[in-house]
């Protein structure tokens, strides 16, 4: 059997190609969800075409703080010390192979609740390194843990091949003819338009923030926070909201500050309105990767609010890394437009050469 593991929006969204290509070839799959994002998965899943999962870990409301991300953990790592009870509740009784995405704690849950109950791993996004264990943290060391013990690496571009190769892992490399967030924008732009997909924010300056990284430095928080009460003072401004950040800004009292410069704050949106926000702005100031790899593809200039990143998508193109760096912010933002570049025009599947690899597994 083909298990797909999956927690959050960005592994839904990536890994949905796939699961759309698997629902047309009639192949059998279990669908597992983690409950890491349990409430936002079902709005999430209608809209990009997934059908609702076979499990679910955990029920109940998003994880959106440490706190609560550590009782999830804790109660989910749990029940790796019983890998007999893990095949029969979680893997309903099957063999085969588990596909895990990316590098977040849902990636690291899956792969060993996989490996515990005797399954393979196919790792979706193989080969992404930024070298330095501790940063960012905790995605590096989730990848090199993950990559270790996963049987088949799907690797995107041929650096992430390079990595996997230099790391001399025991999997099988699979290089890809790019990553599946290609085909995943490629699906929102082919979509028709309808009158639900407007939005007030159209045109305005998008702005995310959700790292750990940056989420646990004061000083990285409020300097974005001055940036962007500055840029509001001259163009709209749209910070989109995860939910840790709307924690930590309501802690440090920022939210008022952002709402009183006129910045407009709004929870995520469906996936098809974010893009067209993304397509729509005259620039974009992220710390996602996901972002950041879209981004890229939509050719729309993007301010990285990053030291370093580990993924090529758009840099010296579209996309700066900030380096947390107030000359290069300032340069960016002063005339944001010389980064701007065409979209990508070419259509590539990734998601049909994973198939392929997966079907000697049912």
């Amino acid at each position: 059997m083909i298990h797909v593991f999956l927690g959050t929006k960005a592994q839904y969204i990536k890994t949905a190609p796939l699961l759309r290509l698997l629902d047309a070839s009639g192949l059998p799959y279990r669908l597992i969800d983690s409950g890491q994002h349990a409430a936002l998965a079902v709005g999430l899943r209608e809209e990009l075409g997934v059908r609702t999962p076979d499990h679910v870990l955990a029920s109940g409301r998003d994880v959106t703080s440490i706190p609560q991300a550590a009782g999830w953990a804790a109660k989910l790592f749990a029940r790796l010390l019983d890998g007999r009870r893990l095949r029969r509740e979680v893997f309903g009784g099957h063999g085969g192979v588990c596909v895990v995405h990316g590098d977040t704690p849902s990636t690291l849950l899956s792969t060993l609740m996989a490996r515990r109950a005797g399954l393979a791993v196919a790792h979706l996004e193989a080969g992404l390194r930024s070298r330095h264990l501790l940063h960012p943290f905790p995605e590096e060391l989730i990848r090199v843990v993950v990559m270790r013990l996963a049987s088949l690496l799907f690797a995107p571009d041929a650096e992430a091949v390079d990595n996997l190769r230099r790391m001399r892992v025991r999997g099988r490399i699979v290089a890809l003819p790019g990553n599946t967030v290609a085909e995943a924008l490629a699906h929102e732009l082919d979509a028709p338009v309808t009158a639900s997909d407007g939005h007030d924010d159209a045109g305005a300056v998008v702005v995310t923030m959700h790292r750990v990284e940056n989420l646990n430095r004061r000083e990285r928080v409020e300097s974005l926070v001055s940036l962007v009460e500055r840029l509001a003072s001259a163009q709209p401004v749209c910070f989109v909201l995860h939910g840790p950040t709307v924690e930590t800004l309501r802690r440090r009292g920022l939210d008022d500050r952002l709402r009183a410069a006129g910045v407009r704050l709004v929870p995520l949106l469906p996936h098809g309105r974010f893009v067209s926000l993304l397509r729509a702005a005259p620039f974009v100031i992220t710390d996602g990767g996901s972002i950041q790899e879209e981004c890229a593809l939509l050719g729309v200039p993007t301010l990285l609010w990053r030291g370093a990143t580990e993924r090529p998508d758009g840099v010296g193109a579209n996309v700066v890394v900030s380096g947390y760096d107030p000359a290069t912010v300032v340069d960016f933002v002063t005339d944001p437009d010389v980064w701007r570049r065409p979209p990508a025009t070419q259509r590539r599947q990734p998601s049909a050469v994973v198939l392929e690899e997966l079907r000697p597994f049912v």
